[in-house]
């Protein structure tokens, strides 16, 4: 504290020079002490102050209604930050992590933050693995953290106010640099490229732009590839292996069809996104079959159907039945028959629902067994 002072007034008694040109001078030397003073003794003031004050937030809607947006988007980030880190370092003792818990201890953290005027509070990456590398078992090394962090505040912050950055970003690097894991690329790259692409661009985004960019790009470019890829899902043509009663894939195995049935099975859930390439499908399907008679859906593989679907179903079984064709279901999980009763859908359905496919084949077509 005494050195600011002490180099304010050397500056404060520079010499006046004769003249405008040194008078000028004179004052811009003044100035320049005047400022490095005002400066330094307010960085030793906000080095020395210790623990924030009690301070209530400020109830100004405007002001709330602007930060609105960006609050809600850092509470977001914040979330899936910390449960990222929390499952990463869970997943290394095979531990698991209360996303709900990990919730509420970030709400009840950053309402108490308000009231001290304190950033947002979210789990830390470099703070958590230091943590973990140092051996923490329990919730209680949190405690301890917390205490020395007062500690230090309130005792070592004049020591340690100048104290370079680096030092601490060198501890920091040392403790993330055991999550690195390059050979993940080319896993992921040999695995699928899809996967690969929202790795990459996750990446690049958060050397590039920090760490909320990153955790941005990659969540929206994952719910864009997801839509995509299951906006086609995989319908397969299935036929019966035999001697079991199973089905499978007509291009992947050796089994039995009939021409008057046809066995597709949707490996998706039915929603808005693919309801029309299924009837894009199944029309294509019924025009290369002259002789076909019944079209049974299994459904083992979905798991929902939305209301855009559910008219897609209605669409489908009104052409089929113009055409002379009969629609039937099979395997359909129990959820989404819970769905499916009371609709318009069940009681127009021409054909029937079957508790399996080989029950359907069975009834429709008993000499296809054979």
């Amino acid at each position: 504290m005494a050195a600011p002072h002490r180099h304010r007034a050397a500056l404060g008694r520079c010499p006046r020079q004769g003249g405008t040109r040194g008078s000028h001078r004179g004052d811009h030397s003044r100035s320049l002490g005047l400022g490095l003073g005002r400066a330094r003794r307010a960085c030793g003031r906000g080095g020395a102050q210790g623990l924030p004050p009690f301070t209530l937030p400020a109830w100004n809607p405007a002001l709330w209604t602007e930060l609105a947006v960006p609050a809600l988007l850092l509470s977001v980030v914040g979330f899936v930050e910390s449960i990222s880190v929390g499952q990463t370092l869970a997943a290394k003792r095979r531990q698991r992590v209360e996303p709900d818990q990990e919730l509420v201890a970030l709400g009840t953290s950053n309402v108490a933050a308000a009231f001290t005027g304190g950033l947002p509070v979210t789990g830390g990456f470099s703070r958590s693995v230091v943590n973990f590398d140092a051996g923490a078992q329990t919730p209680a090394a949190g405690i301890y953290t917390a205490i020395g962090i007062a500690v230090a505040t309130l005792l070592l912050t004049p020591l340690l106010h100048h104290l370079p950055q680096a030092t601490l970003a060198a501890t920091i690097v040392v403790a993330v640099l055991s999550l690195v894991d390059l050979g993940m690329l080319k896993r992921t790259w040999q695995y699928s490229r899809f996967d690969f692409t929202v790795v990459a661009a996750t990446l690049a985004a958060t050397l590039l732009a920090g760490v909320e960019t990153g955790l941005i790009a990659g969540v929206g470019l994952a719910l864009m590839l997801h839509l995509y890829r299951s906006s086609r899902p995989h319908v397969a043509v299935v036929g019966l292996v035999p001697g079991t009663e199973h089905f499978r894939n007509v291009l992947r195995h050796s089994v039995l069809t009939s021409p008057q049935v046809l066995g597709l099975r949707v490996d998706e859930s039915l929603y808005f996104a693919n309801a029309r390439y299924l009837e894009d499908r199944i029309n294509e399907a019924v025009a290369d079959r002259p002789e076909l008679r019944h079209v049974v859906l299994q459904c083992s593989a979905i798991n929902d159907i939305d209301a855009s679907a559910l008219e897609s179903l209605e669409t489908i079984e009104a052409r089929l039945n113009e055409a002379g064709i009969r629609l039937h279901l099979s395997e359909v999980k129990g959820p989404v028959m819970d769905k499916l009763a009371g609709t318009p859908f069940l009681t127009r359905l021409s054909g029937r629902i079957y508790l399996t496919h080989y029950q359907a084949i069975a009834e429709l077509s008993p000499d296809s067994l054979a």
